[in-house]
This record gives structure tokens, sequence and C-alpha cells, in this order.
């Protein structure tokens, strides 16, 4: 059996997929003849990444995971969606989980690629003893620097985001990380 907040990640995690293979599946379709030269066009990556955070709520670091989805309309620029997971290392139980949305850009397209993103969506955070938790609007500006190891896997050196949740019950609550991982083409 489910719980209620797993059920709501599941679909939250499928409706982000869903979108994303609209996206490319709108960019892929052709009406016309095949095109006469091609360039270095869009793509989308899937990845997954370990992060480590300030919460900013009683000053605790604490630990997670995240996976996410580049999805590249243009070489440089696109969309970032986020879920992101922080419940190791926690204490007295705090806990965070995001699910966020924005644009992002890539300053290069091969190499080192160093990027600029904000993304924006909802946050939920489980207060100490199990107090009670609750969800707030999330605003998560942030850059970072990916690493092509070959054409489909992207190493994520790092990537730091500032988050501000602004309607937060005892004032605006300023989380901030960091996070690693790996990425890998799919389309």
């Amino acid at each position: 059996m489910m719980l209620p907040c797993q059920s709501r990640c599941l679909r939250c995690i499928l409706l982000l997929l869903n979108i994303a293979i609209f996206l490319l599946a709108a960019r892929q379709s052709h009406a016309q003849a095949s095109p006469t030269a091609t360039g270095p066009g869009s793509y989308t990556n899937i990845g997954v990444t370990g992060s480590f955070f300030n919460v900013n709520y009683g000053q605790r670091w604490v630990g997670g995971g995240s996976l996410y989805v580049d999805a590249n309309l243009y070489r440089k620029a696109g969309v970032e969606f986020q879920v992101q997971s922080l419940r190791f290392n926690q204490q007295a139980g705090v806990r965070e989980m995001t699910y966020l949305v924005g644009p992002r850009y890539s300053f290069r397209a091969r190499g080192f690629v160093p990027y600029a993103k904000v993304l924006a969506g909802t946050g939920r955070f489980t207060y100490p003893y199990g107090y009670g938790e609750g969800t707030y609007f999330v605003l998560a500006p942030g850059a970072g620097l990916d690493y092509d190891l070959d054409p489909r896997i992207k190493l994520r050196v790092i990537d730091l985001e500032y988050q501000t949740w602004p309607q937060f019950s005892f004032g605006d609550l300023h989380p901030y990380g960091a996070t690693a991982g790996i990425s890998f083409r799919v389309f």
C-alpha cells in the first residue's frame, strides 16, 4: 500500500516525464521533406544526483537525492524538471521534498558546460518530532557545471541552488546546497 505522499510523488514524476516526452515528440515531428542539413538540435537528458543542503531551519544539514530531466529545445536553451528528496542525515525528523520546473540556459555546447537556471514549484516540509508538515511555494535560482563524458553521458560536476520559500509558516525559509550526479541522453 502506497502512502499519500508516495502516490503524489509518483504522479508528479510521471507528469514531468510525460511533459518531456510531449515536448520532444512535438520537436521531432516532420510535416514536409527531410532537412538537407542537420545542426546540433535538441536533446533530452535524464539524470540522478546526490544532494547536501542546509535546510535553514535550525541550521540543519540534510542529504538526499534528486531526479532531473533536461529537455533542451535548442542546443543551449531548455527546461529543467527536478524532484528532490532530502531525508538522510536528518535531525529530529526534519525533511524536505521539492518539485521544481523552469528555464535553463547553457553557456557552451560541449566539454565543460556551465549553466544557469531558475526553477519554481512546490515544496513539502516535515517539521521536527512529527509535529506536522506543510506545502509551500518554492523559487530556486541556481547554476552549475556539467561535463560531457561522451555524446550520451554527462557528469553533473556541481549544481548550486539557493531556494526561497517565501510563504513558510515561520518566516521566509532559505535552504541552500549542492548536488552532483550523472545523466544519460535519451533522445
